[in-house]
Protein backbone atom coordinates (compact mmCIF):
# COMPACT_ATOMS: atom_id res chain seq x y z
CA UNK A 1 0.00 0.00 0.00
CA UNK A 2 1.37 3.92 -0.65
CA UNK A 3 1.68 5.83 2.22
CA UNK A 4 -0.88 8.36 1.08
CA UNK A 5 -3.52 5.48 0.81
CA UNK A 6 -2.19 4.18 4.38
CA UNK A 7 -2.97 7.66 5.58
CA UNK A 8 -6.52 7.96 3.72
CA UNK A 9 -7.12 4.91 5.51
CA UNK A 10 -6.28 5.88 8.74
CA UNK A 11 -8.05 8.61 8.89
CA UNK A 12 -11.39 6.52 7.18
CA UNK A 13 -10.95 4.38 10.37
CA UNK A 14 -10.99 6.64 12.79
CA UNK A 15 -14.16 8.44 11.15
CA UNK A 16 -15.95 5.16 10.51
CA UNK A 17 -15.92 4.58 14.64
CA UNK A 18 -18.16 7.59 14.84
CA UNK A 19 -21.52 7.22 16.36
CA UNK A 20 -23.86 8.27 13.75
CA UNK A 21 -26.10 10.13 16.16
CA UNK A 22 -22.54 11.80 18.25
CA UNK A 23 -21.80 12.90 14.39
CA UNK A 24 -25.23 14.58 14.14
CA UNK A 25 -24.82 15.95 17.06
CA UNK A 26 -24.55 19.88 17.31
CA UNK A 27 -24.24 20.10 13.76
CA UNK A 28 -23.53 24.13 12.16
CA UNK A 29 -24.76 24.77 8.79
CA UNK A 30 -23.21 23.33 6.15
CA UNK A 31 -20.39 25.60 4.75
CA UNK A 32 -21.46 25.58 0.50
CA UNK A 33 -17.24 26.15 -0.34
CA UNK A 34 -14.72 28.99 0.07
CA UNK A 35 -16.13 32.56 1.12
CA UNK A 36 -16.60 35.28 -1.67
CA UNK A 37 -17.36 38.03 1.04
CA UNK A 38 -15.34 40.94 0.15
CA UNK A 39 -12.32 41.30 2.41
CA UNK A 40 -12.88 43.47 5.42
CA UNK A 41 -10.89 46.35 6.45
CA UNK A 42 -7.34 44.81 7.59
CA UNK A 43 -5.33 46.14 10.20
CA UNK A 44 -1.69 44.65 10.80
CA UNK A 45 -1.58 43.64 14.10
CA UNK A 46 2.55 43.30 14.50
CA UNK A 47 5.30 45.90 14.59
CA UNK A 48 6.66 46.72 11.17
CA UNK A 49 9.25 44.42 9.99
CA UNK A 50 12.40 47.13 9.61
CA UNK A 51 15.66 46.69 8.03
CA UNK A 52 17.90 49.47 8.65
CA UNK A 53 18.84 50.72 11.85
CA UNK A 54 18.05 54.65 13.17
CA UNK A 55 21.24 56.34 11.87
CA UNK A 56 21.00 54.83 8.16
CA UNK A 57 17.42 56.24 7.86
CA UNK A 58 18.71 59.40 9.05
CA UNK A 59 21.64 59.20 6.40
CA UNK A 60 19.24 58.72 3.17
CA UNK A 61 17.30 61.33 4.09
CA UNK A 62 20.31 63.77 4.29
CA UNK A 63 21.58 62.32 0.90
CA UNK A 64 17.82 62.95 -0.87
CA UNK A 65 18.03 66.53 1.03
CA UNK A 66 20.87 67.13 -0.83
CA UNK A 67 19.89 66.15 -4.53
CA UNK A 68 16.84 67.85 -4.05
CA UNK A 69 19.24 71.11 -2.96
CA UNK A 70 21.95 69.85 -5.30
CA UNK A 71 20.99 68.86 -8.52
CA UNK A 72 17.16 69.23 -8.35
CA UNK A 73 14.27 67.62 -10.62
CA UNK A 74 13.98 68.30 -14.42
CA UNK A 75 10.31 69.58 -13.90
CA UNK A 76 8.73 70.00 -17.42
CA UNK A 77 5.79 72.28 -16.69
CA UNK A 78 6.00 76.08 -16.52
CA UNK A 79 2.42 76.01 -14.62
CA UNK A 80 4.67 73.74 -11.97
CA UNK A 81 7.61 76.00 -12.17
CA UNK A 82 6.28 78.84 -11.37
CA UNK A 83 4.47 77.30 -8.10
CA UNK A 84 8.12 76.37 -6.90
CA UNK A 85 9.64 79.53 -7.75
CA UNK A 86 7.06 81.17 -5.85
CA UNK A 87 7.75 78.91 -2.79
CA UNK A 88 11.68 80.09 -2.79
CA UNK A 89 12.73 76.98 -4.82
CA UNK A 90 15.75 77.87 -7.53
CA UNK A 91 14.33 77.37 -10.97
CA UNK A 92 17.08 77.42 -14.34
CA UNK A 93 14.32 77.96 -16.39
CA UNK A 94 16.52 76.96 -19.61
CA UNK A 95 17.01 73.45 -18.41
CA UNK A 96 13.80 73.64 -16.28
CA UNK A 97 15.68 72.34 -13.26
CA UNK A 98 14.38 72.82 -9.57
CA UNK A 99 16.74 72.84 -6.52
CA UNK A 100 14.86 72.80 -3.49
CA UNK A 101 16.16 73.34 0.43
CA UNK A 102 15.33 71.11 3.02
CA UNK A 103 13.07 73.86 4.54
CA UNK A 104 11.16 74.06 1.67
CA UNK A 105 10.23 70.15 1.52
CA UNK A 106 10.11 70.24 5.37
CA UNK A 107 7.75 73.01 5.54
CA UNK A 108 5.36 71.25 3.06
CA UNK A 109 5.81 67.75 4.33
CA UNK A 110 4.38 68.98 7.71
CA UNK A 111 0.75 69.47 5.61
CA UNK A 112 0.54 66.13 4.59
CA UNK A 113 -2.28 64.25 6.57
CA UNK A 114 -0.31 60.82 7.48
CA UNK A 115 -4.36 59.53 7.89
CA UNK A 116 -7.04 59.88 5.61
CA UNK A 117 -9.88 58.10 3.85
CA UNK A 118 -11.45 57.77 -0.21
CA UNK A 119 -14.78 57.40 -0.08
CA UNK A 120 -16.40 54.45 -2.37
CA UNK A 121 -20.10 54.91 -3.82
CA UNK A 122 -20.26 51.61 -1.40
CA UNK A 123 -19.83 52.97 2.19
CA UNK A 124 -19.08 50.05 3.34
CA UNK A 125 -15.48 50.24 1.08
CA UNK A 126 -14.49 52.96 1.77
CA UNK A 127 -10.40 53.40 1.56
CA UNK A 128 -9.05 54.11 4.83
CA UNK A 129 -5.01 54.91 4.56
CA UNK A 130 -2.16 55.45 7.00
CA UNK A 131 -1.75 53.94 10.24
CA UNK A 132 -1.90 50.17 10.40
CA UNK A 133 -4.53 49.32 8.02
CA UNK A 134 -3.41 47.17 4.79
CA UNK A 135 -5.62 47.13 1.66
CA UNK A 136 -5.14 45.65 -1.35
CA UNK A 137 -5.22 46.96 -5.34
CA UNK A 138 -4.62 45.02 -8.56
CA UNK A 139 -2.49 44.97 -11.63
CA UNK A 140 -2.48 48.40 -13.45
CA UNK A 141 -0.89 49.23 -16.57
CA UNK A 142 -0.44 46.35 -18.72
CA UNK A 143 -0.41 46.22 -22.13
CA UNK A 144 -1.67 42.51 -23.08
CA UNK A 145 -4.56 40.47 -21.17
CA UNK A 146 -4.00 36.80 -21.47
CA UNK A 147 -5.45 33.93 -20.11
CA UNK A 148 -4.68 29.89 -21.24
CA UNK A 149 -7.77 29.93 -23.62
CA UNK A 150 -7.46 32.68 -25.26
CA UNK A 151 -3.38 33.57 -24.96
CA UNK A 152 -1.55 36.64 -25.01
CA UNK A 153 -2.76 39.27 -26.87
CA UNK A 154 -3.23 43.15 -26.69
CA UNK A 155 -5.90 44.47 -24.21
CA UNK A 156 -9.13 45.53 -25.04
CA UNK A 157 -12.55 47.62 -23.33
CA UNK A 158 -14.16 43.76 -22.80
CA UNK A 159 -11.09 42.48 -21.12
CA UNK A 160 -10.77 45.47 -18.79
CA UNK A 161 -14.33 45.24 -17.75
CA UNK A 162 -13.78 42.06 -17.24
CA UNK A 163 -11.11 41.90 -14.69
CA UNK A 164 -12.89 44.35 -12.79
CA UNK A 165 -15.85 41.57 -12.65
CA UNK A 166 -13.50 39.45 -12.05
CA UNK A 167 -11.79 41.00 -8.97
CA UNK A 168 -15.65 42.50 -7.95
CA UNK A 169 -16.92 39.16 -7.62
CA UNK A 170 -13.78 37.48 -5.92
CA UNK A 171 -13.58 40.08 -2.90
CA UNK A 172 -10.45 40.76 -2.74
CA UNK A 173 -9.27 43.87 -3.57
CA UNK A 174 -9.61 47.34 -1.12
CA UNK A 175 -9.74 49.35 -4.39
CA UNK A 176 -10.29 48.97 -8.11
CA UNK A 177 -7.14 50.42 -9.40
CA UNK A 178 -6.85 52.23 -12.78
CA UNK A 179 -5.82 51.19 -16.24
CA UNK A 180 -6.04 47.02 -15.34
CA UNK A 181 -5.15 46.87 -19.12
CA UNK A 182 -4.79 48.89 -21.80
CA UNK A 183 -7.75 49.05 -23.91
CA UNK A 184 -6.15 49.32 -27.16
CA UNK A 185 -8.96 48.58 -29.19
CA UNK A 186 -10.35 51.92 -27.86
CA UNK A 187 -9.39 55.59 -29.57
CA UNK A 188 -6.53 56.95 -27.08
CA UNK A 189 -8.00 60.35 -26.68
CA UNK A 190 -11.56 59.22 -25.35
CA UNK A 191 -10.13 55.99 -24.03
CA UNK A 192 -10.18 57.13 -20.46
CA UNK A 193 -14.09 57.98 -20.30
CA UNK A 194 -14.77 54.50 -21.31
CA UNK A 195 -12.65 52.82 -18.35
CA UNK A 196 -14.20 55.23 -15.68
CA UNK A 197 -17.46 54.41 -17.32
CA UNK A 198 -16.45 50.65 -16.84
CA UNK A 199 -14.95 51.41 -12.88
CA UNK A 200 -18.15 53.46 -12.31
CA UNK A 201 -20.68 50.41 -14.23
CA UNK A 202 -18.70 47.52 -12.67
CA UNK A 203 -17.60 47.40 -9.11
CA UNK A 204 -18.51 49.80 -6.54
CA UNK A 205 -14.97 50.63 -4.59
CA UNK A 206 -12.71 53.73 -4.93
CA UNK A 207 -11.11 53.52 -8.09
CA UNK A 208 -7.79 55.66 -9.59
CA UNK A 209 -7.59 57.96 -12.51
CA UNK A 210 -5.22 57.97 -15.13
CA UNK A 211 -2.18 58.97 -13.83
CA UNK A 212 -1.06 61.12 -17.49
CA UNK A 213 -2.72 64.07 -18.48
CA UNK A 214 -4.54 66.50 -17.34
CA UNK A 215 -7.93 66.47 -19.35
CA UNK A 216 -7.99 62.63 -17.90
CA UNK A 217 -7.64 63.95 -14.39
CA UNK A 218 -10.19 66.71 -14.90
CA UNK A 219 -12.67 64.28 -16.49
CA UNK A 220 -12.10 61.63 -13.51
CA UNK A 221 -13.25 64.43 -11.23
CA UNK A 222 -16.66 65.46 -12.88
CA UNK A 223 -17.22 61.64 -13.55
CA UNK A 224 -16.46 60.89 -9.76
CA UNK A 225 -18.53 64.13 -8.71
CA UNK A 226 -21.57 62.12 -10.80
CA UNK A 227 -21.04 58.74 -9.55
CA UNK A 228 -21.27 60.56 -6.08
CA UNK A 229 -24.13 63.03 -6.35
CA UNK A 230 -22.21 65.78 -5.31
CA UNK A 231 -20.39 68.85 -7.08
CA UNK A 232 -16.85 69.03 -7.96
CA UNK A 233 -15.93 71.39 -4.84
CA UNK A 234 -17.38 69.07 -2.92
CA UNK A 235 -14.87 66.23 -3.58
CA UNK A 236 -12.53 67.97 -2.15
CA UNK A 237 -13.32 67.94 1.34
CA UNK A 238 -14.73 64.10 0.61
CA UNK A 239 -12.08 63.07 -1.56
CA UNK A 240 -12.94 59.83 -4.10
CA UNK A 241 -9.87 59.33 -6.03
CA UNK A 242 -6.32 58.57 -6.61
CA UNK A 243 -4.15 58.63 -8.86
CA UNK A 244 -1.10 56.45 -9.41
CA UNK A 245 1.62 58.38 -11.39
CA UNK A 246 5.34 57.97 -11.44
CA UNK A 247 8.71 60.31 -11.65
CA UNK A 248 10.71 59.52 -15.18
CA UNK A 249 13.56 58.19 -13.49
CA UNK A 250 16.21 59.69 -12.99
CA UNK A 251 14.78 63.23 -11.69
CA UNK A 252 12.86 64.04 -14.76
CA UNK A 253 8.81 64.79 -14.59
CA UNK A 254 7.24 65.12 -17.68
CA UNK A 255 4.61 67.68 -18.66
CA UNK A 256 1.74 65.34 -19.03
CA UNK A 257 2.27 63.64 -15.19
CA UNK A 258 2.40 67.31 -13.78
CA UNK A 259 -0.87 68.11 -15.46
CA UNK A 260 -2.24 65.11 -13.63
CA UNK A 261 -0.66 66.08 -10.57
CA UNK A 262 -1.07 69.69 -10.84
CA UNK A 263 -5.26 68.67 -11.34
CA UNK A 264 -5.87 65.88 -8.97
CA UNK A 265 -4.13 68.60 -6.29
CA UNK A 266 -6.54 71.65 -6.85
CA UNK A 267 -8.83 69.14 -6.06
CA UNK A 268 -7.50 67.53 -2.94
CA UNK A 269 -7.59 64.37 -4.43
CA UNK A 270 -4.92 61.59 -3.59
CA UNK A 271 -2.03 61.60 -5.47
CA UNK A 272 0.37 58.30 -5.37
CA UNK A 273 3.95 59.54 -6.69
CA UNK A 274 5.96 56.27 -7.41
CA UNK A 275 9.67 57.32 -8.68
CA UNK A 276 10.39 54.13 -11.23
CA UNK A 277 14.16 53.38 -9.80
CA UNK A 278 15.45 50.17 -11.12
CA UNK A 279 18.97 49.86 -9.59
CA UNK A 280 21.17 49.71 -12.06
CA UNK A 281 19.09 51.00 -14.95
CA UNK A 282 17.27 54.72 -13.65
CA UNK A 283 18.93 54.70 -10.77
CA UNK A 284 22.25 53.70 -8.54
CA UNK A 285 23.11 50.19 -8.49
CA UNK A 286 23.38 50.00 -4.56
CA UNK A 287 20.01 50.19 -2.66
CA UNK A 288 20.89 52.85 -0.56
CA UNK A 289 21.80 55.21 -3.43
CA UNK A 290 18.36 53.92 -5.47
CA UNK A 291 16.80 54.64 -1.42
CA UNK A 292 18.37 58.31 -1.81
CA UNK A 293 16.98 58.77 -5.60
CA UNK A 294 13.64 57.55 -4.96
CA UNK A 295 12.93 59.38 -1.69
CA UNK A 296 14.37 62.55 -3.28
CA UNK A 297 12.06 62.68 -6.27
CA UNK A 298 9.06 61.74 -4.45
CA UNK A 299 9.81 64.22 -1.84
CA UNK A 300 9.78 66.95 -4.77
CA UNK A 301 6.55 65.90 -5.78
CA UNK A 302 4.79 65.69 -2.16
CA UNK A 303 6.50 69.50 -1.94
CA UNK A 304 4.63 70.72 -5.14
CA UNK A 305 1.06 69.12 -4.36
CA UNK A 306 1.22 70.85 -0.87
CA UNK A 307 1.98 74.26 -2.56
CA UNK A 308 -0.61 73.52 -4.92
CA UNK A 309 -3.55 72.64 -1.88
CA UNK A 310 -2.26 72.30 1.61
CA UNK A 311 -3.65 68.61 2.55
CA UNK A 312 -3.66 67.53 -0.18
CA UNK A 313 -3.83 63.48 0.76
CA UNK A 314 -0.25 62.30 -0.70
CA UNK A 315 1.43 58.32 -0.54
CA UNK A 316 5.19 57.67 -0.62
CA UNK A 317 5.66 55.60 -3.61
CA UNK A 318 8.27 52.74 -3.62
CA UNK A 319 8.90 50.55 -6.72
CA UNK A 320 12.70 50.10 -6.55
CA UNK A 321 13.87 46.41 -7.55
CA UNK A 322 16.83 45.13 -9.64
CA UNK A 323 17.54 44.62 -13.07
CA UNK A 324 19.07 41.34 -15.17
CA UNK A 325 22.29 43.11 -15.27
CA UNK A 326 22.91 40.86 -18.12
CA UNK A 327 19.76 41.43 -20.35
CA UNK A 328 18.40 45.12 -18.55
CA UNK A 329 15.20 43.48 -18.13
CA UNK A 330 13.36 44.10 -14.66
CA UNK A 331 13.34 41.86 -11.44
CA UNK A 332 10.76 41.29 -8.92
CA UNK A 333 10.13 39.49 -6.15
CA UNK A 334 14.05 39.37 -5.22
CA UNK A 335 16.02 39.61 -1.97
CA UNK A 336 16.94 43.29 -3.44
CA UNK A 337 13.37 44.20 -3.74
CA UNK A 338 12.17 42.53 -0.63
CA UNK A 339 14.77 44.80 1.04
CA UNK A 340 13.87 47.94 -0.73
CA UNK A 341 9.88 47.40 0.46
CA UNK A 342 10.76 47.08 3.80
CA UNK A 343 13.42 49.78 3.69
CA UNK A 344 11.04 52.48 2.01
CA UNK A 345 8.62 51.48 4.59
CA UNK A 346 10.92 52.46 7.45
CA UNK A 347 11.56 55.96 5.57
CA UNK A 348 7.85 56.56 5.01
CA UNK A 349 7.21 56.10 8.63
CA UNK A 350 9.77 58.55 9.52
CA UNK A 351 8.24 61.05 7.46
CA UNK A 352 4.80 60.17 8.75
CA UNK A 353 3.81 59.66 5.14
CA UNK A 354 1.67 56.71 3.65
CA UNK A 355 3.24 54.40 1.84
CA UNK A 356 2.80 52.14 -1.55
CA UNK A 357 4.66 49.26 -2.59
CA UNK A 358 3.62 46.66 -4.56
CA UNK A 359 3.21 42.37 -5.13
CA UNK A 360 5.02 41.71 -8.28
CA UNK A 361 7.05 39.12 -10.06
CA UNK A 362 8.48 38.98 -13.87
CA UNK A 363 7.77 35.29 -14.46
CA UNK A 364 6.44 34.87 -18.40
CA UNK A 365 3.52 32.61 -17.20
CA UNK A 366 1.62 31.71 -14.34
CA UNK A 367 4.03 29.29 -12.54
CA UNK A 368 5.99 28.45 -9.44
CA UNK A 369 8.33 31.74 -10.39
CA UNK A 370 5.54 33.96 -10.67
CA UNK A 371 3.65 32.63 -7.69
CA UNK A 372 7.00 32.60 -5.17
CA UNK A 373 8.57 36.15 -6.41
CA UNK A 374 4.51 37.56 -5.85
CA UNK A 375 4.85 35.98 -2.49
CA UNK A 376 7.79 37.10 -1.59
CA UNK A 377 7.03 40.79 -2.69
CA UNK A 378 3.76 40.52 -0.82
CA UNK A 379 4.80 39.40 2.79
CA UNK A 380 7.69 41.80 2.57
CA UNK A 381 4.77 44.78 1.63
CA UNK A 382 3.05 43.55 4.59
CA UNK A 383 5.61 42.84 7.48
CA UNK A 384 6.71 46.48 6.34
CA UNK A 385 3.64 47.93 7.24
CA UNK A 386 2.95 49.22 3.50
CA UNK A 387 -0.32 50.78 3.28
CA UNK A 388 -1.43 50.64 -0.16
CA UNK A 389 -0.16 46.95 -2.25
CA UNK A 390 -0.46 47.60 -6.00
CA UNK A 391 -0.19 45.04 -8.36
CA UNK A 392 -1.42 42.50 -6.06
CA UNK A 393 -3.90 40.49 -8.02
CA UNK A 394 -2.89 39.66 -12.22
CA UNK A 395 0.84 41.55 -12.84
CA UNK A 396 2.75 39.15 -15.00
CA UNK A 397 5.80 39.18 -17.23
CA UNK A 398 7.51 42.20 -14.94
CA UNK A 399 3.61 44.20 -15.32
CA UNK A 400 3.92 43.66 -19.78
CA UNK A 401 -0.08 41.45 -18.99
CA UNK A 402 -2.75 41.41 -17.22
CA UNK A 403 -3.44 37.51 -16.22
CA UNK A 404 -7.01 35.74 -15.68
CA UNK A 405 -5.13 33.01 -14.15
CA UNK A 406 -3.09 34.89 -12.20
CA UNK A 407 -5.86 37.22 -10.42
CA UNK A 408 -6.86 33.56 -8.94
CA UNK A 409 -4.21 32.54 -7.58
CA UNK A 410 -3.58 35.45 -6.02
CA UNK A 411 -6.53 35.91 -4.51
CA UNK A 412 -5.25 32.89 -2.32
CA UNK A 413 -2.76 34.38 -1.45
CA UNK A 414 -4.48 37.17 -0.40
CA UNK A 415 -7.05 35.75 1.50
CA UNK A 416 -4.72 33.33 2.81
CA UNK A 417 -3.01 36.76 4.34
CA UNK A 418 -6.67 37.98 5.54
CA UNK A 419 -6.51 35.10 7.37
CA UNK A 420 -3.25 35.47 9.13
CA UNK A 421 -3.98 38.73 9.92
CA UNK A 422 -6.79 37.74 11.82
CA UNK A 423 -6.18 37.88 15.77
CA UNK A 424 -6.33 34.38 17.12
CA UNK A 425 -9.24 33.08 19.10
CA UNK A 426 -8.21 31.88 22.32
CA UNK A 427 -11.28 31.52 25.05
CA UNK A 428 -11.37 28.84 27.53
CA UNK A 429 -13.13 27.00 25.76
CA UNK A 430 -10.51 26.90 22.97
CA UNK A 431 -7.85 25.84 25.21
CA UNK A 432 -10.30 22.41 25.15
CA UNK A 433 -9.07 21.07 28.37
CA UNK A 434 -12.08 19.06 28.98
CA UNK A 435 -11.79 17.55 25.09
CA UNK A 436 -8.37 16.40 25.67
CA UNK A 437 -9.64 14.97 28.92
CA UNK A 438 -12.27 13.32 27.04
CA UNK A 439 -10.21 11.68 24.29
CA UNK A 440 -9.02 8.69 24.74
CA UNK A 441 -5.07 8.04 24.77
CA UNK A 442 -4.22 6.98 21.29
CA UNK A 443 -7.81 8.10 20.25
CA UNK A 444 -8.62 10.77 17.82
CA UNK A 445 -10.72 14.19 17.95
CA UNK A 446 -13.04 13.37 15.09
CA UNK A 447 -16.03 12.37 16.86
CA UNK A 448 -15.50 15.24 19.66
CA UNK A 449 -18.36 17.26 20.77
CA UNK A 450 -15.43 20.11 21.03
CA UNK A 451 -14.88 19.24 16.61
CA UNK A 452 -18.33 18.57 15.72
CA UNK A 453 -19.38 22.31 17.03
CA UNK A 454 -16.65 24.08 14.99
CA UNK A 455 -15.33 21.06 12.29
CA UNK A 456 -17.56 23.11 9.37
CA UNK A 457 -15.19 26.29 9.85
CA UNK A 458 -12.66 25.53 12.18
CA UNK A 459 -10.17 25.87 9.35
CA UNK A 460 -9.99 28.82 5.91
CA UNK A 461 -11.05 27.27 3.19
CA UNK A 462 -8.98 27.34 -0.04
CA UNK A 463 -10.61 28.93 -3.51
CA UNK A 464 -7.73 27.19 -5.73
CA UNK A 465 -5.80 24.12 -3.37
CA UNK A 466 -6.75 21.01 -4.15
CA UNK A 467 -6.02 18.41 -1.13
CA UNK A 468 -7.03 15.05 -2.79
CA UNK A 469 -4.69 12.17 -2.46
CA UNK A 470 -2.27 11.65 -5.40
CA UNK A 471 -4.62 8.89 -6.79
CA UNK A 472 -7.58 10.56 -6.83
CA UNK A 473 -5.83 13.83 -8.09
CA UNK A 474 -4.54 11.75 -11.14
CA UNK A 475 -8.43 10.26 -11.56
CA UNK A 476 -9.63 13.31 -12.00
CA UNK A 477 -7.73 14.93 -14.95
CA UNK A 478 -4.09 15.83 -12.99
CA UNK A 479 -5.21 19.36 -13.36
CA UNK A 480 -2.53 21.96 -11.85
CA UNK A 481 -3.52 24.84 -10.05
CA UNK A 482 -3.19 27.03 -13.15
CA UNK A 483 -5.62 25.02 -14.87
CA UNK A 484 -7.65 24.81 -12.19
CA UNK A 485 -7.72 28.81 -11.68
CA UNK A 486 -9.05 28.55 -15.73
CA UNK A 487 -12.12 26.83 -14.39
CA UNK A 488 -12.90 28.93 -11.44
CA UNK A 489 -12.27 32.23 -13.06
CA UNK A 490 -15.08 31.32 -15.65
CA UNK A 491 -16.97 30.20 -13.21
CA UNK A 492 -16.66 33.75 -11.25
CA UNK A 493 -17.74 35.33 -14.31
CA UNK A 494 -20.39 33.74 -15.39
CA UNK A 495 -21.73 34.42 -11.93
CA UNK A 496 -20.75 38.06 -11.82
CA UNK A 497 -23.63 40.61 -10.34
CA UNK A 498 -23.47 44.15 -11.02
CA UNK A 499 -23.72 46.48 -7.73
CA UNK A 500 -26.25 48.53 -7.43
CA UNK A 501 -25.74 51.92 -9.37
CA UNK A 502 -28.97 54.48 -9.72
CA UNK A 503 -30.12 54.19 -13.55
CA UNK A 504 -29.98 58.19 -13.09
CA UNK A 505 -26.60 58.04 -12.53
CA UNK A 506 -26.08 55.38 -15.15
CA UNK A 507 -28.00 57.82 -17.36
CA UNK A 508 -25.61 60.77 -16.38
CA UNK A 509 -22.48 58.82 -16.88
CA UNK A 510 -23.04 57.68 -20.42
CA UNK A 511 -24.56 61.26 -21.36
CA UNK A 512 -21.02 62.31 -19.78
CA UNK A 513 -19.27 59.88 -22.06
CA UNK A 514 -21.14 60.87 -25.07
CA UNK A 515 -20.79 64.77 -24.61
CA UNK A 516 -17.33 64.67 -23.68
CA UNK A 517 -16.26 62.05 -26.96
CA UNK A 518 -18.39 64.77 -29.23
CA UNK A 519 -15.52 67.37 -27.78
CA UNK A 520 -12.21 65.76 -27.49
CA UNK A 521 -13.21 64.05 -31.56
CA UNK A 522 -13.59 68.28 -32.33
CA UNK A 523 -11.09 69.27 -30.62
CA UNK A 524 -12.62 71.17 -27.98
CA UNK A 525 -11.31 69.28 -24.65
CA UNK A 526 -11.54 71.15 -21.60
Amino acid sequence: MQPGAAHSSSIALMTADVPARRRRERRPPRSTGPSLTPLPRLENPWPPLEVLTTEQVERILLAAFRVLEEAGLEIRSAAACEIYAKAGALVDADSNTVRLGRDIVEAQLARVPGQFVLHARNQARHLHVGGNVVNFGPVTGAPNIRDQEGGRRYGNLEAFRNILKLTHTLGVLHWQGGIVVEPVDSPVATRHLLMYQAHIECADTVWAARGIGGVQASDAIAMSAIEHGCSIDDLAARPTLMTVTNVNSPRRVDEEILDNILTMARHGQCIVITPFTLMGAMAPVTLAGALVQQTAEALGVVTLCQLVRPGTPCVLGGFTSNVDMRTGSPAFGTPEYVHAVLASAQVGRRLRLPVRTSAVNASPTVDAQSTYETGFSLQAAILSHSHLINHAAGWLEGGLSASLEKIIVDAELLRHWAEILKSVSFSDDDLAVEAIKGTPAGGHFFGAAHTLARYESAFYRPLLSDWSSFENWRDAGARTATDRATGLWKKLLGEYVAPPLDPAVKEAIADYVARRTREIESGSAM
